[in-house]
């Protein structure tokens, strides 16, 4: 009986490792002269009710000040959002946005 508990316990185990970590699609935006200045951040959002409300509303990028422009965006999701999505009929959708940050323009000519 004990060799069933731990076979059972290592398989819920993959499971869990496999939901959180297996990505099932990216989506990208990314602008034709990539030029990145910052590393990666990410935040997970939430869309509730098929999309009726979000949170947060508006994404607001803190790191991308004295005008960087956003050099690439990047939306996944991964087997667990997806199970959570399904399993709640759309009511609750998590997704992860992660951004870069463009390097500020050079500036042209004499001053």
């Amino acid at each position: 009986m004990k060799r069933k508990s731990s076979s059972f316990t290592i398989s819920i185990l993959l499971l869990m490792i496999s939901f959180s970590t297996e990505s099932c699609y990216h989506y990208r935006v990314l602008t034709t002269e990539s030029d990145p200045a910052t590393e990666y951040q990410s935040k997970v959002v939430y869309s509730y009710l098929w999309g009726l409300v979000n949170s947060p509303k508006d994404l607001v990028v803190p790191n991308c000040n004295n005008n960087n422009a956003l050099d690439e965006v990047r939306v996944s999701t991964n087997l667990g959002y997806s199970v959570l999505t399904v399993i709640s009929l759309g009511i609750f959708c998590p997704m992860e946005v992660k951004w870069r940050c463009h390097k500020p323009p050079r500036r042209q000519g004499n001053m």
